[in-house]
């Protein structure tokens, strides 16, 4: 079950706290169509605003974050993060290699170089030991390119490999996904 969240007004708490956030580029239009800006798929959010959400509130004293952040972003994403009360631990905790519908290397958007991979930091507040209950989990995943900005499914099943059946909330999430509250415009 799934249970869609007013973030500023709840009481509930979350171990592992999930989300690829609405980074605001400096590029408005890319790409050949001109279509390929984030703003061109939904709306995006300065770093200030992010970093106001109560999103440390949310957070068990004990708790994970998993972030997706743009290559080019990275000083954002550590600000972000600190900003919610969390501590880096790893800033490629995981690695998507994208793959196109066809098996090949996705050839996406990059800063200076084309980018065919994505990262999502990990961080934690609190002690890991007691969020972490599988060190097992590999961080690389090849998995096909969905929707613009779509994470795979596969990164939510390692998460819960990686921390167990726990309290847990997707942040600017676009779809309802069993076991996982959600908060977002899309969701």
């Amino acid at each position: 079950m799934s249970e869609l969240i007013d973030i500023f007004n709840t009481e509930k708490k979350y171990k592992v706290i999930y989300c690829d956030p609405a980074w605001q580029f400096n590029n408005k239009k890319t790409g050949g169509s001109m279509k390929s800006a984030a703003e061109q798929h939904y709306r995006v959010t300065s770093i200030n605003d992010m970093c106001a959400l109560p999103i440390e509130n949310l957070a068990e004293d004990n708790s994970l974050l998993v972030m997706w952040y743009c290559s080019s972003m990275f000083d954002e994403a550590i600000k972000l993060a600190r900003a919610w009360g969390f501590r880096i631990v790893n800033i490629n905790g995981f690695v998507w290699d994208k793959e196109t519908i066809h098996g090949k290397d996705h050839f996406g958007m990059g800063s200076i170089t084309r980018a065919s991979t994505e990262s999502a930091l990990v961080a934690i507040k609190g002690k890991a030991g007691k969020v972490i209950v599988n060190r097992g989990v590999r961080n690389k995943i090849r998995a096909k390119v969905g929707a613009h900005s779509e994470k795979p499914q596969e990164f939510r099943d390692a998460i819960e490999l990686m921390c167990g059946d726990v309290s847990r909330i997707e942040l600017f999430a676009r779809k309802a996904v069993d076991g996982w509250d959600r908060w977002g415009d899309e969701a």
